[in-house]
């Protein structure tokens, strides 16, 4: 029985040369199993003091009430629920990836899924804390969920979106934390197997006896496929019952049946992009650049700008309804969007999401990795806009114009923010520090297929056609490999 080979006109997903299995293991570890190197400790020590300024933020906010923030009697929503539907927003890329990609058989996803994963769980964090700081009461922060009848009569409202969330989110976390353990075991079995002393003892402890059977490889597969399909539906659910905490109510501009498709597209959009910006750091800073490839950066982006156009098309839709519904309200609604107090940030919003996507149509720009960093964090910027325009701009213009009134964010609303991409950061360095970045068991399953080595050896051995090799060859230049087109020639 023949060996299966991929074809020579695919790009490869593995790049450098003598790539063994125990290469991999020791060059995705390095991070883990050394003294982490100058670039992660400024990384750090910066996160770190982002993060404690969120603590002093959060903290001061509990202990003084929400009228420590921006918030007035009109604009009752403003920078707490933005930041929370960002973050939702950015915590979606890892499962898409994840369970997505999976069901599909997409290769590319083996080394970009572990990282985006872990964003996903430390996104959804961050998003909690924002629910958990705008209650006033955080020590009631229980009472969303079911509870036994020694309450007495206190029961939660089935009927608010506010609840859908508790549950759709906490589903979410679950699931994904779920899903990217068990993809963690097998990785943090090779550790435990080098690791010596007390790491030997904590890593033994978190591997769950893995001992790499055929048997328990097979059980590692089914489990993940099954992940795979609970996980796919939340990728449509999650974001879409967010949506509904905005479409079911009856204020102009967010009573709109668009929102579910739209902010899921968002998501993805902004997740992708979030992914983005991590993975070309930690690809450089940890030296992944034979994992993560040109190929996977194309790939990506190719992925935002479809989501960007789908963005784009909603945001048009938007103003076709509310200029085609007649509604006085709903047109007014997004005239104040566009040309009101607040129009600074509706251009913007377009500006981030909509025309600078479509940069990546041009292929010098896409396959370019600097280009693709900052790109990538003007998406994000937009992102935040377009949660900020949705909820500002509907809610400070009442149907009473004795109620209208601007949102000035207070210092306490800009810290919490702020430290909230503190957290996040802090969490995802001491990940890098502690769990392997990249699935070294999934990266391995490419060597013999989709790696450039395992594709320079048929061209060496002439089982590939002259033509398909010479096409390769030069299409090699817009890899991380160009040495090795010398070497072969």
């Amino acid at each position: 029985m023949s060996s299966h080979h991929e074809s020579i006109l695919r790009e490869p997903l593995v790049t450098g040369e003598n790539m063994t299995y125990a290469r991999v293991t020791n060059e995705v570890l390095v991070p883990v199993e050394k003294k982490p190197n100058k670039a992660w400790w400024i990384g750090f020590t910066i996160a770190s003091l982002g993060a404690l300024l969120w603590v002093g933020a959060v903290g001061y906010t509990f202990w003084t009430g929400i009228g420590a923030w921006g918030l007035n009697k009109t604009v009752g929503w403003a920078w707490d629920i933005t930041g929370f539907v960002w973050w939702v927003g950015i915590g979606h890329a890892g499962t898409l990836i994840s369970a997505v990609l999976l069901l599909f058989r997409q290769n590319w996803r083996n080394s970009i899924n572990r990282s985006a994963e872990a964003m996903t769980i430390f996104a959804v964090i961050c998003a909690a804390t924002y629910v958990v700081s705008h209650m006033g009461r955080p020590w009631l922060a229980y009472w969303p969920l079911p509870l036994p009848n020694q309450f007495g009569s206190l029961w939660v409202n089935f009927n608010s979106p506010l609840v859908w969330d508790v549950f759709a989110i906490s589903t979410y976390f679950s699931v994904s934390l779920v899903f990217w353990y068990t993809g963690l075991l097998p990785d943090i079995a090779s550790i435990r197997d080098r690791a010596t002393g007390l790491r030997r003892k904590i890593y033994s402890t978190l591997s769950f006896g893995w001992n790499g059977s055929v048997k328990t490889w097979q059980r590692f597969e089914a489990v993940s496929l099954i992940l795979a399909g609970v996980s796919t539906p939340l990728v449509l659910s999650v974001h879409t019952i967010v949506s509904m905490d905005f479409a079911t109510s009856l204020e102009p501009g967010w009573h709109t049946t668009i929102f579910p498709p739209y902010f899921v597209a968002g998501a993805i959009f902004s997740g992708f992009a979030m992914v983005q910006t991590l993975l070309l750091v930690v690809r450089k800073v940890m030296g992944f650049e034979n994992y993560i490839t040109m190929f996977h950066i194309e790939s990506m982006n190719k992925i935002i700008t479809l989501t960007g156009s789908i963005v784009g098309v909603a945001y048009l839709t938007e103003l076709f309804i509310a200029w085609y519904s007649g509604a006085e309200y709903e047109q007014y609604a997004f005239l104040n969007r566009v040309s009101g107090p607040y129009w600074w940030a509706y251009w913007s919003m377009m500006t981030c999401n909509v025309i600078s996507p479509q940069l990546f149509w041009f292929k010098r720009i896409r396959t370019s990795i600097p280009a693709s960093w900052v790109l990538s964090i003007v998406v994000n910027i937009g992102m935040w806009f377009e949660r900020f325009v949705i909820i500002v701009t509907s809610l400070h213009r009442d149907f009473l114009p004795s109620s209208w009134v601007m949102f000035y964010p207070s210092v306490v609303d800009v810290c919490v923010f702020i430290g909230s991409i503190g957290l996040f950061f802090t969490l995802f360095l001491l990940f890098l520090r502690v769990l392997p970045a990249i699935a070294m068991a999934e990266v391995k399953l490419l060597l013999k297929s989709s790696s450039d080595q395992a594709k320079q050896k048929l061209i060496r051995e002439g089982k590939v056609k002259p033509e398909q090799a010479e096409f390769y060859l030069e299409s090699l230049e817009k890899y991380d490999s160009v040495a090795e087109v010398e070497a072969v020639n």
